[in-house]
């Protein structure tokens, strides 16, 4: 009554399972994820340095 499920692993980027080494399903996956993980880098980048300028404009507003 139980089937076994082949060994396989999950896609990081879709989800689907696949047979195979690495971790993504295709080089699609693995290119769009890659892109995503490079726009999260810009930003959180972007973050940073808004968050430090903010700082920086609160300090010379409390000096004066």
């Amino acid at each position: 009554m139980n089937q076994k499920i082949a060994q396989h692993k999950h896609c990081r980027s879709c989800g689907k399972a696949f047979v195979g080494e690495g971790r993504y399903c295709s080089e699609d996956c693995e290119r769009g994820s890659q892109s995503a993980l490079k726009g999260k880098k810009r930003q959180l980048l972007i973050l940073y340095v808004v968050s430090v300028l903010i700082l920086m404009g609160a300090l010379l507003l409390s000096v004066l």
